[in-house]
């Protein structure tokens, strides 16, 4: 599933960036690059395959870790793009407001940086690819102070307001921003300390091995459909709900007057789906080992209702 996973983003890339086909276009006469981009998937299977027939030494639970650890690392990086974008986006989109700009850089830069297609690639990318450096150096989540900093930004917005009569609506984009990285990238390491809401009827009452079986079946059944069909979905051409606006940089309505990260808004479902289905695939191994009665269990307390 994680190897199906990588090809399939990999062929959204090609197709979405560079013209390319896309695999279902090969059994419809696509041509040579359609059959290259579909044959990707029985590689990447048979590469998959062979890697666990390699590591056969491993247990499930260390493999569910090596997982959950890539996983994390994919958070941690999210985690800090979004707060490196989120700053340096709101001082440009302040400065842009009060029209500081043009005697700063001139006017030209300055028109440079109210259009969304400059701002994206030349100004959010480098600031990601930093975030993603940042995490293989960093081991904190990010959580905790996201969710601070979610505080501190709403609080400013209270006092501007209320005390000095001022507000921009680039404000309010940064708690959005915020917002929406916390929970949806939260999700995945949630999942992993069973911290999500369990509508729980029979469950508690379970033995380990039943409890085993029923996490197995449901993170795939359950879990790991529901994150495929907002992967397909989100991610089904040039013109779909995830693609279309990050192709295009796409700003709010609210144009120079707010920050342009709405794009970004829309590649956090594809994130969201991307980690919670990893964490998925994570959770199924440690849930065979349970069933199996693999030694090394971790008991966390489950949220339930």
């Amino acid at each position: 599933m994680l190897a199906i996973l990588a090809v399939f983003l990999v062929n959204n890339v090609l197709g979405v960036s560079f013209g390319l086909p896309g695999a279902p276009a090969a059994l419809a006469g696509g041509g040579g690059l359609a059959w290259l981009q579909l044959a990707l998937y029985p590689a990447a299977i048979a590469a998959g395959a062979l890697l666990v027939f390699r590591s056969n030494g491993r247990t499930l639970r260390q493999d569910a870790r090596l997982i959950h650890n890539f996983n994390l690392y994919l958070i941690r990086a999210c985690f800090w793009a979004v707060l490196l974008v989120g700053l340096v986006d709101a001082f440009i989109a302040f400065l842009r407001v009060e029209n500081v700009l043009p005697g700063m850089i001139g006017q030209d830069a300055a028109l440079q940086l109210g259009r969304g297609q400059f701002v994206g690639p030349w100004i959010h990318m480098p600031l990601v690819v930093a975030g993603f450096v940042i995490a293989l150096f960093s081991r904190t989540l990010g959580f905790t102070w996201l969710a601070l900093l979610i505080v501190v930004a709403e609080l400013t917005i209270v006092i501007t307001r209320f005390v000095l009569s001022y507000e921009q609506a680039l404000m309010g984009d940064l708690v959005r921003y915020w917002y929406a990285a916390l929970f949806l990238f939260a999700s995945a390491y949630t999942l992993f300390e069973d911290g999500h809401v369990r509508v729980d009827v029979l469950y508690s009452g379970f033995g380990p091995t039943l409890k085993g079986l029923v996490n197995a079946f449901g993170s795939i059944v359950l879990g790991a459909s529901t994150c495929w069909v907002i992967i397909y979905i989100g991610l089904d051409g040039h013109h779909s709900i995830i693609n279309s606006p990050v192709a295009n940089f796409e700003v709010s309505q609210s144009g120079p007057a707010g920050m342009y990260v709405k794009y970004q808004m829309a590649a956090f479902l594809g994130i969201f789906a991307v980690t919670m289905l990893i964490q998925f695939v994570s959770y199924f191994l440690e849930a065979v080992a349970d069933f199996r009665g693999e030694p090394g269990h971790q008991d966390h307390q489950p949220v339930t209702a």
